[in-house]
């Protein structure tokens, strides 16, 4: 699914414009604690999240995700932001909580991307 596509189900705003939008995304993972999305998410795909530290955006980086949306309406600290953007990965936020916006996105067709693997 297109980012952009993502961005409207989300009502999203986009905090980092020149960022690239135009990219595909794969699936979507959900989590605040950032060793969950280590241990548990799969490439490509965009990361739901309450937090606003730069640890999200490093996360995102080793986790090769696509894009970052902030529930809830949040906004990322200033750091996280110059960060998000030296790397060339999107921020959004949506005033939706994690629950309701996972389900817009897996209704709307966006896989989950959370590997229940435990082994």
């Amino acid at each position: 699914m297109n980012l952009m596509k993502i961005i409207k189900i989300a009502d999203g705003t986009l905090l980092t414009p020149n960022i690239d939008v135009d990219v595909e995304i794969r699936g979507g993972y959900g989590a605040d604690l950032m060793s969950d999305v280590l241990a548990f998410s799969q490439p490509d795909c965009v990361l739901l999240t309450g937090l606003t530290n730069l640890q999200v955006v490093r996360t995102a980086q080793m986790a090769e995700f696509r894009a970052i949306i902030f529930i809830r309406g949040k906004n990322p600290q200033p750091e996280t932001l110059t960060l998000a953007k030296q790397e060339d990965i999107p921020l959004i936020s949506s005033p939706y909580g994690m629950f309701e916006l996972s389900a817009r996105l897996h209704r709307a067709g966006l896989p989950s991307f959370e590997s229940n693997d435990l082994s």
